[in-house]
């Protein structure tokens, strides 16, 4: 497989320099040339598999020859060693057997170490980079923006790796206690993972990462690597597992299309659902789910495109106004509104309306959400009451709800039960370093320990 840049096809790369470079010359996201297709027998055989050999053979499709078949099976069976359940909110998981009248689940992405959906794009991110790291002799510094739950999977993902610096740039006040603590706990001191906390917004934080790759200099100078979405060995691997459970379940309910619906902030999530739909995976329909930070939910139901800062809440993971993505869906569909249009469907939701929304299924089903997951299937019933369809609806389920204890508790005024590897983190002394959002101060910081 070879990548070009959205910005401009003449420039071109194999998976592994796409992946080490982040960004394409000239500030362009990298886009595969062309997307494997599949035939019947080829769906019904990957969906056999389990989901890690089912993952590794969809890589084939994307890599270089760098990347054998074996390597990559090892790979993705390491990284994936977690469950991918898709489950009803009384708690019974998708099989084959499931009555006829089911027809809602939760696919819950927070079953790997960080407990969130952004394991699955880290994890195969931070073993294929140190593969090629290690064949080439190099070093990498990585420097990512989170809202919360990428800077934990990326420091996860990374820990301990030689030749490899990562340093986490996160909002002060802009994630949950949990999460700023297992931000701040990654490793021990002097190690390779740096929590920077700076005054501002996610957005500032994205814009301030985004100033320093635009900075040849300092690319040059720290052999800086991006492993936000905007670069494309993120937003690959997010395709496997809508690829893989849309052909669950398909084969539970044969006769019935497939819907999603999506927390979405960056959009990288939502590109990775449409890059396993165009692969011929069984999906009828997109649900884009924002909260007020929506300029897609604006994008798609009157075709302008209106970034703008973003604004504080209970889903803080997807506090973005300037989401990087939305170039990929469009060079996806050809620039095409009507052909976007074709297979999503957005909406948003304020903190009242999710907050009471998480409350009631806690209350009525005894299933909890984390905010982002509410927001996407506060989503879902909307696209149900919109559409009459009979469809298997998926809402996709984004993080543990434990990582927003702080404020779920306050909705259902109940203790939020810790997973252990949470409470490990609560009982470690946090490592952050305060800084303003410059480039100066970046490069001051990132300098102490890379030269």
């Amino acid at each position: 497989m070879r990548y070009h840049s959205h910005l401009d096809n003449s420039v071109t790369a194999e998976f592994g320099d796409a992946l080490l470079a982040s960004l394409a010359p000239g500030g362009g996201l990298w886009m595969p040339d062309s997307l494997p297709s599949f035939s019947g027998r080829d769906l019904a055989r990957l969906g056999a598999m389990d989901f890690a050999d089912c993952a590794a053979e969809l890589a084939t499709h994307f890599t270089d020859a760098r990347f054998d078949p074996a390597t990559l099976k090892a790979t993705c069976r390491d990284a994936y060693d977690f469950d991918v359940p898709m489950v009803t909110l009384d708690g019974q998981h998708l099989h084959p057997a499931m009555p006829p009248h089911a027809d809602e689940f939760v696919l819950e992405l927070f079953h790997g170490p960080t407990l969130a959906f952004k394991d699955f794009a880290a994890r195969f991110m931070g073993r294929t980079a140190s593969h090629l790291l290690t064949k080439n002799g190099e070093r990498r510094t990585i420097l990512v923006a989170t809202s919360g739950d990428t800077g934990g999977a990326i420091g996860d993902a990374f820990l301990g790796q030689d030749g490899i610096e990562v340093f986490i740039v996160y909002p002060k006040g802009g994630v949950s206690t949990v999460q700023e603590q297992q931000l701040c706990t990654i490793g021990k001191r002097g190690s390779n993972v740096h929590a920077i906390r700076v005054e501002g917004t996610f957005d500032d934080c994205q814009q301030l990462v985004k100033d320093a790759f635009a900075d040849p200099d300092l690319v040059e100078r720290f052999d800086l690597m991006s492993a936000n979405s905007i670069n494309v060995g993120r937003v690959i691997p997010q395709s496997f597992y809508y690829f893989w459970t849309a052909l669950q379940a398909r084969a539970a309910y044969p006769h019935r299309p497939v819907v999603f619906s999506i927390p979405s902030g960056n959009l990288g999530n939502l590109t990775g659902g449409l890059i396993a739909l165009k692969m011929g995976a069984p999906i009828a329909r997109f649900v884009v789910a924002n909260n007020v930070n929506d300029p897609m939910v604006d994008y798609l139901k009157d075709g302008e495109y209106r970034p703008r800062p973003s604004q504080p809440t209970l889903s803080n993971a997807m506090d973005i106004g300037r989401p990087n993505n939305f170039p990929r869906i469009l060079a996806l569909f050809g620039e095409s509104l009507e052909s976007v249009r074709g297979v999503c469907w957005g909406a948003s939701f304020d903190d009242q309306t999710t907050g009471r929304h998480l409350t009631r299924v806690f209350r009525e089903t005894g299933y909890l959400m984390c905010p982002h997951t509410a927001v996407g299937h506060l989503g879902m019933n909307a696209f149900r009451d919109a559409h009459y369809m009979d469809a298997t609806f998926v809402t996709v389920g984004t993080a543990h709800p434990a990582k927003f204890a702080d404020s779920i508790e306050t909705l259902i005024r109940e203790d939020v039960p810790m997973p252990e590897a949470l409470a490990k983190n609560a009982r470690r002394k946090p490592r952050v370093h305060d800084m303003a959002p410059t480039l100066d101060a970046l490069s001051d910081y990132v300098g102490r320990y890379v030269r």
